[in-house]
């Protein structure tokens, strides 16, 4: 039977990922035994092995391979021909050693089983305790075990044990941080006549640090908000309900003074943050009544503004971002909404997902995606986003995706 064909192909082995060298590992040692089926049985229901491979090549040869229910050691139980140089050999395995934590329990355990054992459990001079015993065939083996095996055997069960349950509590950890942090985005939507407008953030991780939110600074304007605080996991999420929280307990102001506003968010956020910690960020006021647009774009990624006559503007910087300096002003500036307008903020998750050829999915492609699908509720503009950049993507998301798509309602007279 050729190499490429044969059955012990199905035995994966663990291949060390060092190339310097060919792996090399033992793949099974033979026993000459003269009836398989008896020999199985024995092995399997007298020892609880396992049985790793069973096959039978189209000229009749049986491929049986068995196994111990720990560690890789494999027997391959052959039984040769009357005719052949291995037939004397039948029952005449002498040299192969079986390892126990608990050599008194396994002798036991087998024992009532019907195993032939030669001799008790008995302790020897080099510190180990040792018994043998015999298969159906005469195959001799023995059952060895060391107090500093049994030793390292705990050893090891515990720490797999500790890390398996460091595992766990990590993993609930998680979900009650993702739960909590789900809360913090935005849990309703101010009402406006002009505009309708959809928001989310598809997260890399069960927490990240994108952060979006609607604020109802009251007499019909509505605050739309987009930030990406710099690293991900926990550390990035621990600030992002920071900014949450700052943002919230200010916006009282925001719509009056909306420099005070940001100023004091910049404030809070650098006194609760470390020297490297920081955000981008984007703040936009919407006036319900007037249709005017005032924003603060604070070292974030410039949103889009797509006019009906698809003209495209960018809102670039107007400062830097929030948290790295206390000293802190920004400016703001305004523009005028009409009706089939599309205003777009988005993070760097979006643009900067990569292909496998190394190319990063861009602005002009995001730009490309918002013209073709303009007419697709704000919500739906999102999906296509998405869905474009994971197309785009398709393997695993290596950071956050947040987007808020605003259009102007061609008829808000009807609402």
């Amino acid at each position: 039977m050729g190499a490429s064909t044969s059955p012990l192909w199905n035995i994966r082995p663990a291949i060390r990922l060092n190339r310097r060298d060919p792996y090399l590992l033992l793949q099974h040692v033979t026993l000459f035994v003269r009836d398989q089926d008896r020999s199985l049985q024995f092995y399997v229901d007298f020892l609880g092995f396992s049985v790793v491979l069973d096959h039978r090549s189209p000229d009749g040869e049986r491929w049986l391979t068995i196994a111990p229910p720990d560690g890789t050691a494999r027997l391959a139980l052959v039984t040769p021909q009357p005719d052949s140089e291995d037939f004397p050999y039948i029952g005449k395995g002498r040299q192969v050693v079986f390892l126990t934590e608990d050599v008194e329990a396994k002798y036991r355990e087998w024992s009532e089983r019907g195993v032939c054992f030669l001799h008790p459990p008995r302790a020897t001079p080099w510190g180990s305790v040792l018994t043998r015993f015999e298969d159906v065939d005469g195959n001799r083996f023995a059952l060895i075990g060391f107090d500093q095996a049994t030793r390292e055997v705990e050893e090891q069960r515990c720490r797999i044990e500790d890390r398996l349950e460091s595992e766990r509590h990590a993993a609930r950890e998680l979900e009650i941080a993702r739960q909590v942090q789900s809360r913090l985005f935005p849990q309703g939507m101010p009402a406006v006549r002009t505009l309708e407008y959809a928001g989310t953030c598809i997260q890399a991780r069960q927490v990240g640090g994108d952060y979006y939110d609607y604020l109802d600074l009251g007499q019909r304007r509505l605050g739309l908000v987009i930030a990406d605080i710099a690293g991900k996991g926990i550390a990035a999420a621990l600030l992002m309900a920071n900014l949450q929280a700052n943002l919230r307990s200010q916006c009282a102001t925001a719509s009056d003074q909306p420099q005070r506003f940001l100023r004091s968010a910049n404030q809070l956020f650098y006194e609760n943050t470390t020297d490297r910690d920081y955000a981008t960020f984007f703040y936009a006021e919407y006036d319900d009544k007037t249709q005017r647009l005032r924003y603060a774009n604070c070292g974030h990624l410039s949103a889009l503004l797509l006019r009906r006559d698809d003209t495209l503007e960018r809102l670039e910087s107007t400062t830097t971002v929030l948290g790295l300096f206390e000293k802190w002003e920004c400016s703001l500036e305004e523009r005028h909404l009409c009706s089939g307008d599309i205003f777009m903020l988005y993070t760097d998750g979006v643009t900067e997902s990569v292909n496998d050829a190394g190319e990063e999915f861009g602005e002009e492609r995001l730009i490309e995606v918002l013209r073709r699908d303009r007419g697709r509720s704000s919500q739906g503009l999102i999906s296509s986003v998405v869905d474009q950049v994971r197309k785009f993507h398709p393997h695993e998301q290596q950071d956050d995706m947040t987007l808020i798509v605003a259009k102007c309602r061609e008829n808000p007279a009807l609402i």
